[in-house]
């Protein structure tokens, strides 16, 4: 049996950031992964450039079960702690639209990073590594059967992330080791994902697929104005992905497809033009192809002149109202995040450590901590996984 201070489960953004905080204290750390590449989430992320923080990050762009408990994660360590940490590895990075920070070459200089920095803490790393039975010490600590051994530690730290992309082996395994301990679990769903359509809708706007166009999408509580995307299956992009993490089956989304203009004043200006509707909403910024199939869609293909002023304004209503009832989602495989996971009602918001068992932590996207799009997720890797090695 080969004893460590802390062992990593999971050797994810959180994972490697919590090992190199960890053992840069001096703790000896092992850092465990059943992958054989490292980080590969961050590889994948951002198509390849890795929207690594967000400039503008803020409290409420996080859904939890207790919204409150990323506060003192994200002000322990903040994006600018982060960029101050590429900036030790020369490593560039510009900003995109609302606040998105991507490295100007590659997601793989975020790994490397990391990995150097595990390096600078001496951290012992093992890929491909199975774990089987992992117990608790009567005298406290914990011991783990794996493929390379028995490990034992001090402090157990779960970094093993959520269920997306299973492709890339996401598992449930840090769901099933906090039931293992009795600490409670909040439903989980995917989050950041594509909807789907039910018949009806799809055989209508399937032949859309590829169009896009912006508008501002509203679901539960989550409103957000960016583009959304059309796709074989239903919707995506942007304002959808976001939306969806505040959608719920049998709920329906709506849609304002001309957001920031009155469409009822727009249509009014021409009410004695001899012009098509879907000319004039084309003028207006819709793609032809959409204009042309949603304005079949409302049984309202016909000339500006033509609109009572009753239809006008159901026109106007449905453009800044659009109903759709999604069918459901595109499931993990296409989820870029998980919502839910381990109840922050179980864990210390200060050090990430499982209330009624100490010594083990709760680190990344295996807590109910959702973040919005545009690199609040990985900001909430790099902050609690920094909290929990400053603590375990």
């Amino acid at each position: 049996m080969t004893h460590f201070d802390v062992i990593v489960i999971g050797a994810g953004a959180a994972g490697l950031m919590c090992a190199a905080t960890a053992g840069q204290r001096g703790r000896r750390v092992l850092l465990l992964d059943h992958a054989q590449k490292l980080a590969e989430k961050i590889r994948i992320s951002g198509g390849g450039r890795c929207n690594f923080t967000n400039s503008g990050v803020r409290y409420d762009c996080y859904l939890s079960e207790n919204p409150n408990f990323c506060r003192s994660a994200l002000a322990q360590y903040t994006a600018q702690d982060f960029i101050d940490l590429l900036a030790r590895y020369n490593i560039a990075w510009h900003e995109k639209k609302l606040g998105q920070l991507f490295c100007d070459e590659s997601s793989e200089q975020i790994i490397a990073m990391l990995d150097a920095e595990c390096g600078l803490g001496g951290v012992e790393r093992r890929m491909g590594v199975t774990i089987g039975e992992v117990a608790r010490d009567p005298a406290g600590g914990f011991t783990l059967q794996t493929a390379d051994g028995v490990f034992a530690c001090e402090s157990l730290v779960v970094a093993t992330g959520g269920l997306s992309i299973p492709q890339i082996g996401a598992s449930p395994f840090g769901y099933r080791l906090a039931e293992q301990f009795g600490v409670a679990l909040t439903p989980l769903a995917p989050a950041l994902v594509p909807l789907t359509f039910h018949v009806d809708d799809a055989a209508r706007f399937a032949e859309l697929a590829g169009v896009s166009l912006e508008v501002e999408v509203k679901a539960g509580k989550g409103r957000f104005r960016e583009n959304v995307l059309f796709t074989h299956k239903g919707v995506s992009g942007p304002a959808i992905l976001q939306v969806s993490s505040y959608w719920a089956p049998g709920m329906e989304i709506s849609i304002d497809l001309l957001p920031g203009q009155d469409a009822e004043e727009l249509l009014l200006a021409r009410a004695n033009s001899e012009q098509r509707v879907a000319n004039a909403l084309v003028e207006w910024g819709w793609p032809r192809r959409f204009a042309d199939a949603w304005l079949l869609a409302q049984g309202m293909d016909v000339r500006l002149r033509e609109l009572s002023p009753k239809t006008r304004k159901q026109l106007a209503e449905a453009i800044h109202h659009w109903r759709l009832k999604p069918n459901g989602t595109q499931g993990y495989k296409k989820a870029e995040v998980t919502l839910g996971g381990v109840s922050t009602r179980a864990l210390s918001s200060k050090t990430m450590q499982a209330n009624a068992v100490p010594g083990l932590y709760f680190i990344g996207e295996v807590v109910d901590v959702t973040g919005h799009l545009g690199g609040y997720n990985f900001q909430w890797a790099w902050s609690s996984g920094f909290v929990a090695g400053k603590n375990c």
